[in-house]
């Protein structure tokens, strides 16, 4: 279960993390149990931090109780959504390491799948069927491959896989998009910037999720004038931006204390209701953030031009859409980034921030790193296993130490080798059979015999 509690305090525990920080048939397919030990009760609200005024203590406690908390436990009960092109491949490479995880750790983790997208539509017509929500909704955590392809773009919008993922995200509630965007050195060559421009960057963008003109009414096409015009409708409560804004400036606090949010304030009502919001929470709950505005515009540029003036980056649904996409590529691939979506109880949803990729689909060449660091990001906010997930991120290192590459990742002349999605799952999985365990991390007896 993701909370803003537990994004704090998990900050720490994993520096990778936190600075990287889209199917059943009509039936339920349920894999073979993969094995981990975890705990757990689920508190329904985090206890409200104590402060000497009382109208802190009051802002605190909206602030902290607004998304639950959750403790370790020893089984695990996790949806797997593998989606359409590349994501049943990955799904499958994720699962090798976590089962090789499971393993060396000794903790139960029982992964189901079920529909969402394409394969949702093919199979009951349906992007995201009523079935589907139940699973993800009785599950601890919920872990997304993908969705989307060339073959479902000219249907009826209700029967798009997009469509699929919007709905889940607005009956779950994840009203909170966490997606990082950290140049690794082992990488920095992958970048189409200069090296000297992306060198040391390490910023998250916190994007809301369910709200501004993806989910605003009234929308449609219609016909004036004998013409047939579109229209959709950007809109954003003071509640919805409150909400928020508390996170980012969570987030930010526990980074390096500054925080830009970016919105169209000089032409935009919706914006200027945005900017005061924003202004205000920040001002009165997080004094110790220093805050910046930025148009959009503005901010598009600004990530190319000098990216290392950003830290955390708050913004709407559609301008973090765009702009988490563009930070995401000053790494030199979306195959590394993961993501998390978080709302205020109930599970999260970890995904890789890439798309389906159709054009590479069933042919070995996904590369499954950024799924794998999504169920590290999994194991550390939503299963309260910080120890396990670093154990997962320094296998993923380990792996592009030893020169192991994917195609979207290899650069010419660089002496690393090609591999395929298959082979790189089991590179890791290899790793995080054999690497040292993180302090902290439990050990099966026969890896304590050995």
């Amino acid at each position: 279960m993701m909370n803003l509690l537990s994004i704090s305090s998990a900050v720490v525990a994993s520096p990778l993390l936190w600075s990287m920080l889209s199917s059943t048939h009509a039936f339920v397919l349920q894999p073979p149990a993969t094995t981990f030990s975890i705990t757990s009760s689920r508190p329904k609200s985090s206890s409200p931090t104590t402060t000497t005024a009382t109208h802190q203590s009051r802002q605190a406690q909206q602030r902290r109780s607004s998304l639950s908390a959750v403790s370790r436990k020893d089984s695990y009960d996790v949806t797997l959504l593998p989606g359409d092109g590349i994501g049943p491949e990955i799904t499958e490479a994720t699962k090798v390491v976590l089962e090789a995880l499971s393993k060396r750790c000794g903790f139960e983790l029982k992964l189901t799948e079920a529909l969402i997208g394409g394969a949702a539509i093919d199979a009951v017509n349906d992007p995201f069927p009523p079935e589907s929500l139940s699973q993800c909704l009785a599950s601890d955590s919920v872990l997304l491959a993908c969705i989307g392809g060339y073959q479902w773009d000219t249907n009826p919008r209700e029967l798009r896989p997009e469509t699929g993922l919007l709905r889940m995200r607005k009956q779950m509630g994840l009203f909170a998009n966490l997606r990082p965007a950290k140049v690794l050195p082992q990488l920095i060559d992958a970048s189409t910037l200069k090296p000297e421009v992306v060198k040391d960057v390490d910023l998250m963008v916190v994007r809301e999720l369910t709200g501004d003109v993806y989910f605003g009414t009234p929308k449609g096409i219609t016909v004036v004038d004998g013409q047939r015009v579109g229209f959709n409708n950007m809109i954003y409560s003071e509640s919805e931006i409150d909400r928020i804004a508390r996170v980012a400036g969570d987030v930010a606090s526990k980074r390096n204390g500054k925080l830009c949010s970016v919105d169209k304030a000089n032409v935009l009502d919706v914006s200027q209701l945005w900017r005061d919001v924003v202004t205000k929470v920040i001002a009165s709950d997080f004094p110790d953030v220093q805050l910046s505005h930025m148009y959009v515009d503005n901010a598009a540029m600004q990530l190319i031009r000098w990216p290392k003036q950003f830290d955390t980056i708050v913004c709407g649904n559609i301008f973090g859409d765009i702009l988490s996409d563009e930070a995401s590529m000053l790494v030199g691939s979306l195959g590394m980034l993961p993501s998390a979506s978080i709302g205020e109880s109930g599970p999260g949803v970890f995904e890789p921030c890439h798309g389906s990729a159709p054009d590479i689909a069933g042919q070995d060449k996904a590369n499954p790193l950024a799924m794998i660091l999504s169920a590290a990001m999994m194991l550390q906010y939503d299963l309260d296993r910080p120890d396990e997930a670093r154990l997962l991120e320094q296998a993923v290192e380990a792996v592009l130490d030893q020169g192991y590459r994917t195609a979207d990742i290899k650069q010419e002349g660089d002496g690393c080798k090609l591999i395929g999605c298959k082979q790189m799952g089991e590179a890791v999985a290899k790793i995080v059979a054999e690497i040292e365990l993180p302090t902290g991390a439990s050990a099966t007896t026969a890896d304590v015999n050995a």
